[in-house]
């Protein structure tokens, strides 16, 4: 399972011209699935975001995370995150999870989130055509992989 992870100010995603989640300060996720991915990936990413100290304190130094500013999330599939570029000029999705378990593992980590955060969670929908906004804060911007663990 892969993730950008975003620190946003806000963000929003549009689904045929309505507003389907929007969030302030906090992070956007656009998450993708591997067909091996597991709950272990699952719970491996969902710890590692909301521990991750990527927030400015009052000195100005990266010592909160999401939970100590009560921040807010965004999550957005996104399959491209599995693209193989390597091989002429469209890219191949091989790697991405098929479409049914993607949605599983996309809703479980949703699911999972939710369980161990009191914080605004929103989504977009998965398999749409969306239209996502944001102001990215920073810029900071990560790569998690629950394949790369060290």
């Amino acid at each position: 399972m892969r993730i950008i992870l975003q620190r946003v100010k806000k963000a929003s995603v549009e689904i045929d011209t309505q507003i389907a989640g929007s969030i302030h300060q906090g992070l956007l996720i656009y998450l993708g699935v591997e067909d091996e991915d597991k709950q272990e990936d699952i719970d491996w990413l969902v710890k590692k975001v909301t521990h991750l100290r990527i927030f400015s304190d009052e000195e100005g130094k990266m010592n909160l995370n999401i939970r100590d500013i009560e921040g807010e999330f965004l999550i957005v599939s996104q399959f491209t995150l599995y693209a193989s570029t390597k091989k002429g000029n469209r890219p191949s999705f091989t790697n991405a999870a098929k479409p049914e378990l993607a949605k599983k593992l996309y809703q479980d980590f949703i699911e999972t989130l939710k369980s161990t955060l009191v914080a605004n969670i929103q989504t977009g929908r998965f398999g749409a055509n969306m239209q996502v906004a944001s102001v990215n804060d920073g810029p900071l911007t990560f790569i998690l992989d629950s394949k790369q663990k060290v």
